[in-house]
């Protein structure tokens, strides 16, 4: 594995995860801090790119509006590739069968110990115990018994977190529906990210021709490696300052 390109490649099309990626994560979702240069970088960026960025997340739009931007600027693919709005503006949702059970499964854990967050969503849902650490093993085992009987849908682990979501759909699906879409096709694809949930985007963008960038430790599909989000973002802003590179 290399460290991450000294240049975003010309003709581009850029994929970003959020947290974690170009942003610290934090105890807790909705406590973290977004650097104040970051919606400026990523407007300068999808301009350079003639509009070939989108941010491929698992939160949803209405979390992230508030910390970015809104009305919402870019291109995106939220909880998990489940909600995707287009360059164009047009918005597609695949809807998850069975959630209820998993949700009040959910629920009652939270309900019954201390440190747990559980985050809703459209599609699907999100079950955090970063101040639990010791809870996680329930937590996860406890998704999964709901799920049992909903073929449809997958348990996620990530980083203190597990979620659960319709089978059907990833960062990997969301990234190839906008490869074979204006202004991303014909582009090769970059994609960083740093959890376990980024891995199918990782592999679709190298089967496409193009990089996966792992930020920070742990093993990873991705043939690419830069060490932080600050690092990720000064790399970025790198781009924007720079000749256009036409290498990998």
């Amino acid at each position: 594995m290399s460290t991450f390109p000294k240049l975003l490649p010309d003709r581009s099309a850029l994929f970003l995860d959020f947290d974690g990626t170009l942003a610290d994560l934090a105890s807790r979702p909705d406590a973290v801090k977004v650097h104040p240069d970051l919606v400026a970088l990523l407007n300068s960026l999808q301009q350079r790119l003639d509009g070939a960025l989108a941010l491929i997340t698992g939160r949803a739009r209405e979390d992230l509006e508030p910390m970015l931007a809104s009305p919402w600027p870019w291109p995106a693919a939220f909880e998990h590739g489940a909600v995707r709005l287009s360059y164009q503006g047009d918005t597609t949702t695949s809807r998850s069968h069975g959630l209820d059970r998993a949700l009040a499964a959910a629920e009652h854990l939270v309900q019954r110990h201390g440190g747990l967050l559980l985050e809703r969503k459209r599609t699907s849902i999100s079950l955090h115990y970063r101040l639990a650490p010791s809870l996680g093993t329930l937590c996860a085992d406890t998704l999964a018994r709901a799920i049992a009987n909903a073929p449809d849908l997958q348990l996620l682990h990530g980083k203190s977190v597990v979620e659960v979501k319709s089978i059907n759909v990833s960062k990997g699906t969301a990234i190839e529906a906008f490869m074979q879409e204006a202004p991303f096709a014909g582009r090769m694809p970059v994609f960083a990210g740093d959890d376990v949930t980024d891995e199918a985007g990782f592999t679709v963008v190298q089967r496409l021709g193009g990089q996966g960038i792992k930020v920070g430790d742990g093993a990873t599909r991705a043939r690419h490696r830069c060490p932080s989000p600050e690092a990720l973002r000064a790399w970025l802003a790198d781009t924007l300052l720079t000749t256009p590179n036409t290498a990998p």
